[in-house]
């Protein structure tokens, strides 16, 4: 398996990603710098990571969806190729144009740094494939613009179409999120965004391993 990780000024989850695809894969991501026109060739997997790409400034990930790399990405992504966005990169890939919705400010206009529950809605796609549907697992989040937002008829479609990968577990929405949801996928089912951090959640070390199996699914698609 083939994997690059865009890295983008501000973005500071790259190498705790860079890890958790390297101890499930067997090798290294390839690590590619937003000023790049290019992407490595024969990529299984471009991810775009957590963190504060461009301080957060205009809008969180708009600078960066209009950075070089995105042109390739975009491409990509039309050709089939997955795309994860984790947290700031589900920001990025909204902007990009390459999901639907907005991720606005949290509902309680503050910063939030901690555990959620996140349950699967749908395992038939290649972040959660090695998980049942309705299976509850734990991660952390840390973001202060989360709150995803939908109008009426993209709701209705992506709740309709089964696109909605990940909801908070009642009680546990950190953001005021609709509906609960965490995570989504595009309609051709290779672009998935959510705004957990399942790359930090997969070892003894981090208190629980509950989102291995993410990253097992990953390997397996």
């Amino acid at each position: 398996m083939k994997s690059a990780v865009i890295v983008f000024p501000g973005i500071n989850r790259d190498r705790d990603m860079a890890m958790a695809l390297a101890r499930f894969t067997g090798s290294a991501p390839e690590m590619v710098w937003q000023t790049e026109t290019a992407l490595p060739p024969g990529l299984d997997l471009i991810v775009l990571p957590g963190g504060f790409s461009y301080g957060d400034y205009l809008r969180c990930g708009a600078i960066a969806a209009r950075a070089p790399v995105m042109i390739a990405v975009r491409d990509a992504a039309r050709r089939g190729v997955k795309v994860l966005g984790v947290c700031n990169g589900f920001q990025i890939l909204i902007e990009a144009g390459l999901l639907p919705g907005a991720l606005m400010r949290n509902a309680s206009l503050h910063f939030v740094c901690r555990q959620v529950r996140l349950r699967v809605e749908n395992n038939g796609t290649f972040l959660t494939r090695k998980l049942r549907r309705g299976d509850v697992v734990q991660a952390p989040v840390a973001h202060g613009d989360g709150n995803y937002f939908a109008d009426p008829a993209t709701l209705q479609a992506l709740e309709g179409e089964g696109r909605v990968v990940f909801r908070y577990v009642e009680g546990t929405n950190p953001n005021g999120s609709i509906n609960d949801i965490a995570g989504i996928v595009n309609r051709d089912g290779n672009v998935i965004g959510l705004m957990p951090h399942p790359e930090n959640m997969i070892e003894a070390l981090h208190g629980r391993t509950d989102c291995a199996p993410l990253f097992e699914s990953l390997v397996s698609a």
